[in-house]
């Protein structure tokens, strides 16, 4: 989108490319899983491609696209999308992040990308962990603006910080409040959550939290937990970024009985046939 924004700003004409009946001088290709098939179609143009789905871990926008307002028109979405911060203090052997963005540091304001929305879905990685990320935050409370943190919020940043927790539960959540719990050492500060927000008028049904499965009998351990608390974990069997390790059939089934609502809620996963 904010490729479109800038190619349009310069008086180009840009559209989903057609292989078909498609003539362009330059068309971009993206990847963000390295297991999804690459595109197959031809075009007898300037080709770009980039992303972590294409291993591709140095490649970012010039500053004059990185920070311009995207085209939200290119999709028809009703919210914004982008960074307030990028990269990660945690260095957790499976994520990607701290190698292709390195640690924390301020990305883009709200106001740069939001244009006329009244919601946003943000993209950060540990926002809680940025002092920029969090005056951010003050400021999405004072602009009224919902939001979602799509990719999960560190609990062990919140869950002994009063000034934090009172901040998340002064936010206009668009669907759930997201934290991840991928490993046990996360689940008593998750916890801990749960319970200060709840003290704070948060309901716990409120509450999503992401669960990677390595380890089937300490993902099932945590997952549990999360479920006597009263909140949404969501399942991620782990893929390797080479693919040399497609998930087992038993994190797959996991996945399927923590992701499939009803069956959760009324099935302990021992009986679950799935």
């Amino acid at each position: 989108m904010k490729l479109s924004a800038w190619h349009k700003s310069q008086g180009d004409r840009v559209e989903f490319a057609d292989p078909m009946f498609g003539h362009y001088d330059r068309v971009y290709m993206s990847k963000v899983f390295t297991f999804t098939p690459d595109c197959p179609d031809y075009y007898p143009c300037e080709v770009v491609r980039a992303g972590t789905g294409y291993k591709d871990y140095t490649t970012t926008l010039p500053d004059e696209i990185e920070h311009c307002c995207p085209d939200y028109s290119l999709y028809g979405v009703d919210e914004a999308y982008g960074f307030l911060t990028r990269g990660c203090v945690n260095r957790c052997p499976w994520c990607i992040v701290p190698h292709k963005e390195g640690s924390i540091r301020p990305a883009s304001p709200l106001r740069e990308f939001i244009g006329d929305k009244r919601r946003a879905v943000l993209l950060d990685n540990n926002v809680l962990a940025s002092d920029f990320g969090l005056e951010q935050i003050e400021e999405i409370v004072r602009m009224g603006i919902s939001v979602d943190f799509n990719q999960g919020l560190d609990a062990r940043r919140a869950y002994d910080d009063a000034f934090i927790l009172d901040l998340l539960s002064r936010v206009k959540w668009m669907n759930q409040i997201r934290f991840a719990c991928d490993r046990m050492s996360q689940l008593e500060p998750v916890a801990e959550c749960v319970k200060e927000l709840g003290r704070r008028g948060v309901k716990p049904y409120r509450i999503f939290v992401y669960c990677l499965i390595q380890d089937v009998d300490d993902a099932l351990e945590r997952i549990s937990a999360l479920r006597k608390l009263g909140v949404l974990p969501f399942a991620q069997p782990y893929r390797d970024f080479d693919n040399n390790v497609e998930p087992a059939n038993e994190q797959k089934r996991l996945a399927r009985w923590c992701n499939h609502r009803a069956i959760f809620k009324s099935v302990e996963f021992k009986n679950y046939k799935g």
